[in-house]
């Protein structure tokens, strides 16, 4: 009887697994499937005034696969020789608003106030085997510029700067008074001069050392300090005085007492910025490491006062912004990129190598220096393995959860660009 039973089972399993076979080759992909891509508009000119205002919808028909099918959607903008790439999950269409989109069409290589005709295609992926492509319409597009341009030829030259003598020199920008410029540097005790691009041709010292600017003379002694450099083409003379803005408050590292956690300046928006790890607390912005000049916010309005109320925060990293032109500022929560390995100087443990911001471009963060092991590496943020990139291609294009990354012993410079947030890639750059 059991030898009777166990056949009965096998004909049932070999029954059903034949009609799991059958039903199986009647799902057939239909090789016709399409969809078609359109827009909500033929034109599109963005004005950074109207930040936050619906621009742009692009919508896409439902491909036919001959079955119920959950496929994933990607957008593919394309000007020139450039493309970006924005996932749109499930959906059938994107509303995109004016600073997205801006940001979008800058990274095509749109220039500001100059119209551009874009293409738009929908990517279908249905799986790894399988996507297909729609059709490409276009747009004509105007983007803003939404960084300054204030560098000039300009720079700060010597023993004294972080690149010595061979440069390259520390810049000087433009301010409101026409051949007037202005560096903000940190120097080490020794000798600096200014010259024109990079280059010794034209350059100038103080042969008296009497705020009086020679061309070709003496070298200028200067002690270590933070500084900003004024510096008058048409006088020709130049200043050199203490100058610093800086976070300070219980939220801090250091406390009231600081020194003051200190804040970069950014030459693309006129601003003062620093990513900063915050205790719950309060803080304030000072100039100098001293209460004579200190912002604070006494509205909670996101409006400065001179002296005014200390401003409470949570416990946190942060972006902070401190725009002195403008008495404003913003604290935004932010992950902080670091690096983390064997390869790096803290190991796996950690903590990492923190990467800081490339305020001229959009979501790119650079380490100008490291020193490596020969080990491996990956990128990860807020000292966590919650989000972290590695590579598994080993083509310069980061995964999710990726592999290791392998290096040999140098030192490097580290570029992650998050910039097409569907393909972020990196790059190591030995020094």
């Amino acid at each position: 009887m059991k030898i009777i039973l166990n056949k009965i089972l096998l004909l049932i399993v070999a029954a059903t697994f034949l009609a799991s076979c059958d039903k199986e080759e009647l799902t057939v992909l239909n090789p016709n499937a399409e969809t078609t891509v359109s827009l909500s508009v033929s034109n599109v000119v963005l004005d950074k005034d109207n930040a936050g205002q619906d621009v742009l919808t692009v919508s896409w028909t439902d491909p036919d696969y001959g079955f119920d099918a959950a496929a994933g959607y990607k957008i593919v903008f394309t000007a020139g020789e450039k493309s970006v790439t924005v996932a749109a999950g499930t959906n059938l269409s994107k509303v995109f608003e004016t600073v997205q989109l801006n940001k979008i069409l800058l990274n095509l290589g749109l220039k500001g106030g100059t119209p551009a005709q874009v293409s738009v295609q929908i990517e279908a992926v249905l799986s790894v085997y399988h996507s297909l492509s729609s059709n490409s319409t276009s747009f004509m597009a105007t983007a803003y510029e939404d960084k300054l341009d204030l560098s000039t030829i300009w720079g700060v030259v010597g023993s004294a700067t972080v690149n010595g003598w061979n440069g390259p020199d520390m810049p000087f920008y433009t301010t409101s008074i026409a051949d007037v410029f202005v560096a903000y540097v940190t120097l080490s005790n020794g000798h600096i001069k200014f010259r024109s691009n990079n280059s010794w041709a034209l350059n100038y010292g103080d042969t008296g050392l009497d705020g009086k600017l020679d061309e070709g003379g003496t070298d200028i002694p200067v002690t270590a300090g933070t500084y900003k450099i004024t510096f008058n083409l048409s006088a020709l003379t130049y200043t050199i005085e203490a100058y610093t803005w800086g976070l300070v408050g219980d939220a801090t590292t250091n406390g009231w007492d600081g020194p003051d956690m200190p804040m970069a300046y950014d030459s693309f928006s006129d601003t003062w910025k620093a990513i900063v790890t915050l205790k719950a607390g309060k803080v304030k912005f000072r100039f100098n490491n001293n209460w004579g000049l200190n912002y604070g916010d006494t509205g909670a309005d996101g409006k400065l006062d001179n002296n005014g109320a200390d401003i409470a925060v949570t416990a946190g990293n942060y972006l902070v912004v401190f725009d002195l032109k403008n008495l404003v500022y913003t604290i935004t929560p932010i992950n902080i990129w670091g690096l983390v390995g064997d390869a790096a100087p803290n190991g796996w443990d950690g903590p990492n190598v923190r990467f800081t911001l490339d305020f001229s471009k959009d979501d790119v963060w650079v380490i100008n220096r490291v020193t490596l092991t020969t080990g491996k590496i990956k990128f990860r943020t807020n000292d966590s393995w919650d989000l972290n990139y590695g590579d598994n291609g080993l083509d310069g294009t980061l995964e999710v959860g990726g592999a290791d990354i392998p290096v040999a012993a140098g030192t490097y410079k580290i570029v992650l660009d998050f910039s097409n947030s569907s393909a972020p890639k990196y790059t190591l750059t030995a020094l």
